[in-house]
């Protein structure tokens, strides 16, 4: 009591807080104290139970799986301590997700290892050959966890889908050296040993070339700039590891296996090649009989292949482009805005009916709903999360489930709300988080208004766009001030002191600190409720004056009601609006070209601009990303073919393969319905690596029978006739090993889907055509190499380098012959 502190709530109604006529006037004569509860500002509830919410953030870098079975281990403990009807219900669980997305990808990668080492089976007839190929896959997969184990990745979505599409390539160096050694012994009637040496010096270089220009296409992906690029940066490392692995392994377990384990009867006195079964050479023939046409007439090949790169243009458009392929993953939530002004009562009768209502929908299991938000005190918005059951459990896809929420909400005309995905990357569920995104900037806030509700109305009428909304949107009811400063100067009234008056009779303040033991307590002043609860009482609360001690608000200020916009946003020191929406059957980029559209069609003013953010803004950073990675890719793989074959044309016509692959990718897109978006644009790099290593095959023979004494057109036929299996083998391996991946059901697949899907068409449709146009691209680039003004060009350059350096050396030696005559001179 000597610290000036109330002992008790009680003790506050004594408390002076003025004189009159000699008498004290305490808090009792004026008003009442209450030993209460601070008004709630939110609440939660679990299928119509009462709840608190409690969310557990992992710290970066650590395992979630592993963060996540250790909570559950202490929620059990928690459990056993607390009274009956209390329940703790884990309700979203990332672990059960990421658990059984591995899962799916595990058991696709053992399926591709499993398909691959049955391709080899099938076009060799040899089960020694197909167990020393595919003992290539868990070698190299097992030596890329040692990389990935130093480097700090963990096994994920991203690591464990490298490691699945690593499968069908880390074969790919031990089937050609395996195929070359193969056909060392069965057609020349090598020993096993002879022609494991043999055989792999001589395949060394090709293995080599595809393996190094392989690692440069995935080395840019893994250091990409931005959200994307951090994303894939383990994705790329294990990739290029694991072809690294299979690298070394091919040069040395596959030839000593060989070696050792392979036994082959040579071909001829009765006994039959592996290569007379009727289906290869059906397939070998009638490919050999094709190209020996397009040798023929080789610009008929040379316009076709024009023609099929010029299709890139078309195909471009109508392919569909998105950022992320959204999966079903049993869960999604419904943020709901109610109108400005509902009390934290209505707003809750008003989610009951909704929950109500969204629980009756085919396939929902649990949800969990929360209203308003402590820090900011908003209670007019919340969010819904649905969980549904699991997708081994329902026949139709959690995209149905979300059509037919949307059809019941629109039942609750009065609502703003957004039925969305909880996004894989980025943050999570709890806020208002759409596919497309954008601002609209300007000076002035009515026209601003008027912009935005053309813009969202024209949207509303594409097919496609679903939950379209503005931060305009809604109005916020308020009562507007207006204060006659003549009157309030004649009566001694400050504004400040007709702002102050409101705040604390209307709105409440904070005055004091109330200790009560330990504990401590906020002391709240505010005007009883029947003083404050309508504008004609608001307006007889009384404000100080300076020259009548008091007068009422009303004698010196209007009150009417108004409504004012619910938020008004600024960045680069302009106002904004913000537009979101949702999508339902169409594709970010195609969303995204027809708000470009209307946009144009409305001619806004210089000053009045859009700028999309979130995803739509992502998304264009990650093709900026993609294409400069792609350009890197390129120069990097013809330096490398430069180097290897010592050579400025062979590099060029082996890469001309690269752009009639882009044709068929695409419309493989299109065929199979998938999108354009980062997965795919994997699987993009992935077939250039495919397309490009074939080319390296057919060049790098030729070049060895040429350098036989083979005419050109003979070595060309030879060559391919002789790498015509191995291309074959590698390229049905691949295939079969992205087949499970393409056909998964499972959580995560249509991620994964989209990117086998590319590979499995572009590879299949483009075989053919860059088979035919390498070996054509060859022919026509020695023809130019051999003209008679490139070849005297050449040789008059090298009479000039011979020149040049004998120049170079004359001088050097008279030089050197000047410096011994000045050293000579300085010792005397």
């Amino acid at each position: 009591r000597t610290m000036g502190r109330m002992p008790t709530v009680e003790d506050f109604q004594g408390l002076i807080v003025a004189n009159l006529n000699g008498r004290p006037v305490m808090i009792r004569d004026i008003g009442w104290v209450e030993n209460g509860q601070e008004e709630p500002r939110s609440l939660a509830r679990f299928d119509g139970n009462p709840s608190v919410n409690l969310v557990v953030q992992k710290q970066s870098g650590t395992n979630t799986i592993d963060v996540i079975s250790k909570v559950k281990e202490r929620i059990a403990q928690i459990q056993k301590t607390l009274p009956a009807d209390i329940k703790i219900n884990p309700i979203r669980d990332q672990s059960t997700f990421i658990l059984r997305s591995i899962h799916e990808v595990r058991t696709h990668l053992i399926l591709g290892a499993v398909l691959t080492s049955l391709v080899v089976l099938f076009f060799m007839g040899n089960w020694r050959s197909t167990l020393i190929a595919a003992v290539a896959i868990p070698a190299s997969i097992i030596g890329t966890f040692t990389v990935m184990r130093v480097l700090g990745f963990t096994l994920n979505n991203i690591t464990f889908l490298a490691l699945t599409l690593a499968v069908g390539i880390v074969i790919d160096d031990a089937i050609v050296v395996l195929e070359n050694i193969f056909r060392h012994v069965e057609e020349e009637g090598s020993p096993p040993r002879k022609a494991a040496v043999e055989a792999t010096a001589e395949i060394g270089l090709a293995v080599s070339a595809t393996t190094l220009s392989l690692v440069v296409i995935f080395l840019p992906v893994a250091f990409m700039s931005g959200t994307v690029g951090r994303f894939f940066h383990s994705y790329g490392i294990t990739v290029a590891f694991a072809i690294l692995f299979s690298w070394f392994i091919s040069f040395t377990l596959t030839p000593m296996l060989s070696s050792r384990f392979l036994k082959v009867k040579r071909a001829g006195a009765g006994t039959a090649s592996s290569k007379e079964n009727r289906f290869y050479r059906a397939v070998s023939g009638g490919y050999l009989a094709l190209l020996r046409k397009a040798l023929a007439h080789r610009w008929v090949v040379v316009a076709v292949a024009g023609a099929v790169i010029l299709s890139m243009i078309p195909l471009g458009g109508l392919v569909a482009k998105d950022f992320l392929p959204f999966d079903d993953q049993s869960e999604f939530e419904i943020f709901i805005q109610t109108p400005e002004g509902y009390s934290l009562e209505t707003t809750d009768k008003v989610f009951a009916e909704v929950e109500a209502d969204v629980m009756r929908v085919r396939g929902v299991k649990h949800l969990l709903a929360q209203i308003g938000d402590v820090a900011e005190g908003d209670v007019t918005q919340g969010t819904i999360y649905v969980r549904t059951v699991d997708l081994e459990e329902r026949d139709y896809s959690q995209f149905d489930i979300m059509k037919d929420v949307r059809k019941v909400m629109a039942r609750f005309p009065s609502l703003r709300v957004s039925v969305q995905n909880i996004s894989a990357i980025g943050r999570g569920g709890g806020i208002r988080q759409t596919p497309v995104s954008f601002v609209l900037r300007g000076p002035d806030l009515a026209k601003l208004e008027s912009y935005s509700g053309r813009i969202t109305d024209e949207m509303r009428k594409i097919n496609g766009f679903v939950d379209v909304d503005t931060s305009l949107s809604n109005r916020k009811p308020e009562v507007r001030v207006t204060v006659d400063r003549k009157k309030a100067s004649d009566l001694g009234v400050q504004v400040q002191n007709v702002a102050s008056s409101l705040n604390v009779f209307v709105g409440g303040e904070k005055v004091t600190k109330y200790r009560e033991g330990a504990d401590q307590y906020d002391v709240w002043l505010r005007a009883d409720l029947p003083y404050r609860s309508s504008i004609p009482e608001v307006s007889n609360l009384p404000v100080p004056s300076s020259r009548l001690g008091k007068v009422r608000i009303r004698d010196v200020a209007g009150l009417s009601p108004e409504l004012g916009p619910a938020q008004i946003d600024r960045a680069t020191r302009q106002r904004q609006v913000t537009i979101t929406s949702n999508l339902d059957g169409l594709a970010l980029g195609a969303a995204t070209d027809h708000v470009r559209k209307i946009v144009d069609r409305m001619e806004l003013p210089p000053d009045y601009r859009i700028e999309f953010f979130g995803r739509a803004k992502t998304m264009q950073e990650t093709l900026v990303n993609f294409l400069v990675a792609l350009l890197l890719s390129v120069v990097f793989m013809y330096m490398v073919l430069a180097a290897q074959f010592e050579s400025f044309l062979h590099p060029v016509s082996i890469m001309l393969a690269l752009p009639i692959s882009i044709p068929f990718a695409l419309l493989s897109l299109v065929l199979l319905g998938e999108t354009l978006n980062i997965y795919s644009i994997l699987g993009l790099f992935l077939l250039f690596g495919i397309v490009k290593k074939n080319g390296i095959l057919q060049v790098d023979y030729t070049n060895t029978l040429r350098g036989r004494g083979l005419e050109r057109n003979a070595a060309i036929l030879e060559a391919n006739a002789a790498r015509f299996r191995p291309i074959i083998m590698t390229t049905v391996t691949l295939i079969a090993a992205m087949i499970p991946i393409a056909l998964g059901k499972g959580p995560g697949a249509a991620s994964r889907a989209s990117l086998a899907k590319v590979i499995i068409g572009g590879q299949a449709l483009s075989l053919l055509l860059t088979l035919i146009v390498t070996p054509v691209a060859y022919s026509l680039f020695d023809d130019l190499g051999n003209l008679a003004f490139l070849r005297s060009w050449r040789e008059r350059f090298e009479r000039k380098e011979d020149r040049f350096w004998r120049k170079l050396k004359f001088w050097h030696r008279k030089r050197q012959r000047r410096l011994r005559a000045r050293r000579e001179r300085a010792v005397t």
